[in-house]
This record gives structure tokens, C-alpha cells and sequence, in this order.
């Protein structure tokens, strides 16, 4: 089981901390939410929690509870710049569904 990160959205995260001037890292996870079921959750983690599990990505700690594991093994998250837009982009192979506007999915 593993979650990585591109290594253009590792250095994002990691200057983001930076600026920040305090964090661990970043936890991710997933939520109840939208038309297809499920949303992801995105957030700086200033504490490691007793049951996260945690990855190293590009010198990026990555943490993320038990529960959003199953939905989010072998996901990759990247940072991308499309025309104006730039964030993160999720590449999860689980999904087995996603709403029009890609705010939400199904596993």
C-alpha cells in the first residue's frame, strides 16, 4: 500500500510548509460528499496522529488515516498548471466512477 507524490507537487507542499513555518507534512483522506459519494480532503498536518499511516514521497512526509487508505492506495498526487488553473490533481486508480465536475468520485 503506498500514496506518493509527483515531484512537482512535493516541492509545492514542501514550500508551502516552508512559508508556513511549521507542519509535518500533508494528510490526506476522503469524505461522504458530492452526487458520485466520495471527495478528497487535502490539509497541512502540524501532528502526526497514532494511526496514520505515513509515506515518504520526495522528502514529503504524506499522512493519511486508516479508514481513507482502502480508497486512496496507489494514488498519486501531482501538481498540474492548465492554462490559467492551477492545483492538485489526483491520479487514483480505484475510481470507478466521477461526476461531470470532478469534484466527487466512486470506488
Amino acid at each position: 500500500m503506498a500514496v506518493t507524490l509527483t515531484e512537482r507537487a512535493a516541492q509545492h507542499i514542501a514550500n508551502f510548509i516552508a512559508k508556513r513555518g511549521k507542519g509535518v507534512g500533508l494528510r490526506l483522506g476522503v469524505r461522504t460528499s458530492g452526487c458520485s459519494g466520495m471527495a478528497y480532503t487535502l490539509e497541512f498536518a502540524d501532528e502526526i496522529a497514532g494511526d496514520d499511516n505515513q509515506f515518504d514521497s520526495h522528502g514529503v512526509k504524506v499522512l493519511i488515516d486508516p479508514k481513507s487508505l482502502a480508497y486512496l492506495d496507489g494514488t498519486e498526487l501531482d501538481y498540474v498548471r492548465e492554462g490559467l488553473n492551477e492545483g492538485f490533481k489526483f491520479n487514483n486508480p480505484n475510481i470507478k466512477n466521477q461526476c461531470g465536475c470532478g469534484e466527487s468520485f466512486g470506488v
